[in-house]
């Protein structure tokens, strides 16, 4: 039983401080996810360890709260999780570079972070493994990577953040120059076939036409998701933070997601500043506001705004999309640990049973509480508040 949002607004309203911080917002949530899930490898119910993308962007999450507050309970918390999945030699618990599955490599951007804050020659052998899967990665006639080596011809939008953003942050880090083209090349395909009329993007497209969820004639899935756009946005902002100021495709993911953005806002529900499960459908018979995207879009323009490639407006924008979410979303549970509300657990396209990507298929996904990929979002999404 929870207790609800008319009275936790006001408690609420007390940790957010003034407009310009929501570190304490962020601490409280985090804190709460700790209580929810003592060990972080079970933040997305996984019945046992598995190295997968939800967890290490949780991760990412608790380092750059350790980062914005010095406080070790969240390093401490990343290198419990850290010591289970990297052994000695630096090999990764449960992963399989074979599968060539781009969710499998988001982790290797917690690792660079961790590596820079705590450093371990395991972390550096690991770091490699996935880089070495990045240079092995199928790919599309233009140069696009394969979601998995099991979607084959298939690029998706959630790979831009669950892959091309740890690419970012290696090329980066190593440094390694000559990614640049490649990672700019990644953004500029997807969005090339996927982008639709109104300025949004179609979750998936299929170069070989042969999925049934693909059109005949574009390749693309029938609709867009509001997750598939926030991962999207994500790593836009992600890789323009990283990527040299004057790289030449630099003004085209720069111009990408200010069509997006301005695109989400003629979508947005202006009563709550939220965001729908399936965007650009507001109103019709199933549709929900929906809290992981919405996180993410905050996040995006926050940091869009930080980095000068959003213009300052986004930075209202923003502020009322973190006040919509703590009025209508985030909920205070009887043991006092905050819980974020109706959260799409998961979707796709594909596999089985077959996901066919329709609007009746995305909002008759399970919703549940607390998922990470809308709790790591908020969290991130918070400590971009308190920089503006």
């Amino acid at each position: 039983m929870h207790i609800r949002n008319l009275f936790f607004a006001g408690l609420i309203a007390l940790t957010a401080c003034t407009n310009n911080t929501y570190l304490p917002l962020a601490e409280d949530i985090a804190k709460s996810e700790m209580s929810h899930n003592p060990e972080l490898w079970t933040c997305d119910g996984a019945a046992k360890p598995k190295w997968e993308y939800t967890p290490t962007l949780m991760a990412r999450a608790f380092l750059e709260l350790y980062q914005a507050t010095g406080d070790t309970l969240y390093l401490n918390h990343v290198l419990q999780f850290t010591d289970q999945f990297i052994n000695e030699d630096g090999s990764i618990l449960t992963y399989k570079k074979s599968l060539y599955n781009m969710d499998r490599i988001q982790g290797g951007n917690y690792l660079i972070l961790l590596n820079d804050i705590a450093p371990h020659p395991q972390y550096l052998t690991a770091i490699e493994t996935l880089r070495d899967q990045l240079r092995e990665q199928p790919r599309t006639s233009e140069g696009g990577f394969w979601h998995k080596q099991v979607y084959e011809h298939q690029m998706w939008l959630d790979g831009l953040f669950t892959g091309t953003t740890f690419y970012a942050r290696y090329a980066a880090w190593k440094p390694e120059p000559e990614a640049w083209d490649d990672i700019a090349n990644q953004f500029l395909v997807v969005d090339r076939h996927t982008r639709k009329a109104n300025g949004l993007n179609h979750h998936g497209w299929d170069e070989s036409r042969q999925m049934g969820w693909s059109d005949s004639i574009t390749g693309c899935s029938p609709e867009t998701w509001g997750r598939a756009e926030g991962w999207y946005v994500m790593a836009l902002c992600d890789v323009l933070e990283l990527m040299p100021a004057d790289h030449p495709k630099r003004p085209e993911l720069v111009a990408i997601l200010n069509r997006v953005m301005d695109a989400l806002m003629t979508v947005q529900d202006k009563d709550t500043h939220l965001w729908y499960q399936v965007p650009d459908r507001a109103g019709e018979e199933g549709n929900y506001l929906e809290s992981t995207c919405s996180a993410m879009y905050c996040f995006a323009m926050a940091k869009g705004v930080r980095l000068g490639v959003l213009p300052k407006h986004y930075k209202t924008e923003a502020y009322q999309v973190m006040e919509g979410l703590k009025a209508h979303k985030i909920i205070q549970n009887e043991d006092g640990t905050l819980s974020l509300i109706d959260c799409c657990a998961v979707a796709g396209l594909g596999g089985n049973p077959y996901r066919n990507g329709t609007y009746d298929y995305y909002v008759h996904e399970r919703i549940r509480p607390d998922d990470p990929k809308g709790v790591a979002p908020l969290i991130l999404a918070c400590i971009e508040l308190s920089k503006l």
